[in-house]
């Protein structure tokens, strides 16, 4: 389905937000009576490429950080997990880290306060970005948050063409964050124009409703949305549905639905790095997609039951104990 090129050293390049996440510590109650957090990396393409080193992939990072405290952090805790950080840039204009602040009031109600003016990871530019390194890897992991400003937006835009002209597969996760885009509208079109060129796309269902809207078809049906992207260079379209699970749908018209693992849920944001991380992961070992999907809803129902996310990130031997204790859902 989707050729990875062995003979190359890196598995995965990330491109998109770094930023810290601060997680209250007192949960079960809303964010004006909290008075402590946890500091953790955070962002979503980091998330992924965390999430995949802890499983063994060879993983690098394009990215802009801060030149302060917090960018310092990031970068350390990404040398730390073994991804490479060669191409991630210390801005000079005095941007800032974003700041994500979790709210956990209960298991099912979560929310995220994001901090996002001035932020260094939205300055990445389109003459920081380095064929070579692209060209490195089996794969490039473009994140939709990174496409919201420029000239973060030109950078990946550049990124992707130079994937496609040395025959990286590009996955792209859509990743849609309100509060970092103008209008939904913005976010369809820029989103569409990755999504065009993408050999693998995953998003939850209300995120490729926003490409959908673009076209008229804000009911379009989960087969309607994964036809549409796989009649462009998607060979597979991933489309998330939190905890009632996946579906895979394939170019050769196959499709895969994925159950989940039930646990004792803490929070809900972080399942979706989790499963793609560990979803690519088994991807690029060859395994086939219901396989994948199991892997990936093993490693969601492990960091939704805790506290952190880039943190809780499991390994492989977790992933395979959920997988056999069974008792999948839906």
């Amino acid at each position: 389905m989707l050729c990875f090129d062995q003979t190359k050293p890196l598995d995965m390049i990330a491109i998109g937000r770094l930023c810290i996440d601060l997680n209250a510590n007192e949960i079960n109650r809303p964010m004006e009576d909290s008075s402590t957090f946890t500091k953790y990396v955070g962002g979503s393409p980091a998330n992924i490429a965390i999430a995949g080193a802890k499983l063994g992939l060879k993983t690098g990072f394009i990215g802009k950080i801060s030149n302060d405290q917090h960018g310092r952090f990031i970068h350390r805790y990404l040398e730390q997990k073994g991804i490479d950080t060669s191409h991630i840039v210390v801005d000079r204009t005095g941007a800032v880290t974003g700041l994500a602040f979790t709210e956990i009031k209960s298991p099912s109600d979560c929310s995220i306060l994001m901090y996002r003016d001035h932020v260094a990871d939205l300055l990445l530019h389109p003459s920081e970005i380095d064929e070579g390194y692209i060209a490195s890897a089996k794969s490039l992991l473009i994140s939709g948050t990174a496409l919201a400003q420029s000239p973060s937006r030109e950078a990946v835009i550049k990124a992707l063409a130079l994937a496609k002209r040395n025959s990286v597969p590009v996955i792209f996760d859509i990743d849609y964050r309100p509060y970092t885009w103008s209008s939904r509208e913005e976010a369809g079109i820029y989103a569409s124009i990755v999504a065009e060129k993408s050999d693998v796309i995953f998003g939850g269902r209300d995120e490729f409703l926003l490409m959908e809207y673009m076209i008229n078809r804000p009911n379009a049906s989960d087969s309607e949305i994964a036809d549409r992207w796989l009649q462009h260079t998607a060979k597979l379209v991933l489309i998330k549905h939190g905890g009632d699970g996946s579906i895979a749908y394939l170019a050769d018209g196959s499709q895969y639905a994925g159950s989940i693992y039930p646990t004792d849920v803490v929070k809900t944001f972080g399942a979706g790095d989790s499963f793609a991380g560990a979803f690519l992961y088994g991807l690029m070992q060859g395994k086939v997609i219901s396989v994948c999907q199991n892997m990936g809803a093993a490693a969601a129902s492990i960091v939704v039951a805790s506290h952190s996310c880039s943190d809780a990130m499991p390994t492989l031997e977790q992933i395979e104990g959920v997988i056999a204790a069974g008792s999948r859902q839906g």
